[in-house]
């Protein structure tokens, strides 16, 4: 049995005493929570989120990670920084990280490779465009970005994948349960052949299109689905509260 994660990507949202204020809210409504609980938080929240998280069931987990452990790569973070600031997840190739700021297979491959030596838990997304949904590359664009992704990865079931279709994110439009359960199999389905057919099936893998309170239930109910990584319905309390009780 896989144990279902739930993990909010605040993006560039919230300040500290948001930040603060949010988590406080949080930790009494998801405490019995049956799933892993993370929030992934911009790097100037993460003190303020550590601190306000401990003794609850609340992860925190980083937006982005470098390779390097340390150099000339302004605007960057390292995986030694993350873990003395107290992360424990970070998410890595994010469909927004591709688009804008240049990140790359060959990049995602060596930011999860880091991760994994440092003992950082890596949200490795994937996800195909409109275009390429609708011109059927659906499969070959998702099998490249985890095949190269992936490559040289030992401890596979430490990663967690979030399929994150990009036409379905921050639009309101959203995969039916049943493509997105088609999806991530034939994604489970490329890890395994591809891989290890043992890791694929002990392997996380999250929806990450837009999930919310009103579509979680029937998105979460999929045999193939076990998370969601949750954009706008993370910012509020409750709202991300009832996605992590489905």
């Amino acid at each position: 049995m896989r144990k279902p994660i739930i993990a909010g990507n605040w993006k560039m949202n919230k300040t500290q005493a948001e930040a603060k204020e949010l988590i406080n809210a949080l930790k009494p409504l998801v405490k019995d929570a049956e799933c892993d609980v993370v929030v992934c938080v911009p790097f100037t929240d993460i003190n303020a989120v550590v601190e306000a998280a401990k003794g609850s069931n609340i992860h925190v987990g980083a937006q982005n990670v470098h390779f390097a452990d340390h150099g000339a790569f302004t605007g960057e973070i390292s995986a030694d920084m993350l873990l003395e600031a107290g992360v424990e997840y970070v998410i890595i190739g994010h469909s927004e990280r591709r688009q804008y700021f240049g990140e790359t297979n060959e990049t995602v491959n060596k930011r999860t490779l880091t991760a994994l030596a440092k003992g950082l838990k890596p949200i490795v997304c994937v996800g195909e465009t409109l275009e390429e949904r609708e011109t059927g590359k659906t499969e070959e664009v998702l099998k490249k970005q985890v095949v190269e992704g992936l490559k040289d990865v030992e401890n596979l079931a430490s990663v967690i994948i979030a399929y994150e279709p990009i036409w379905a994110i921050g639009t309101g439009k959203t995969a039916t349960a049943d493509q997105a359960n088609e999806t991530i199999g034939y994604i489970r389905k490329v890890i395994a052949e591809n891989f290890c057919p043992k890791c694929a099936e002990k392997m996380r893998i999250q929806y990450g299109g837009s999930m919310n309170a009103k579509n979680a239930h029937e998105l979460m109910s999929m045999p193939e689905i076990d998370g969601g990584l949750i954009g706008g319905a993370s910012l509020k309390a409750e709202d991300f509260s009832v996605v992590v009780k489905m």
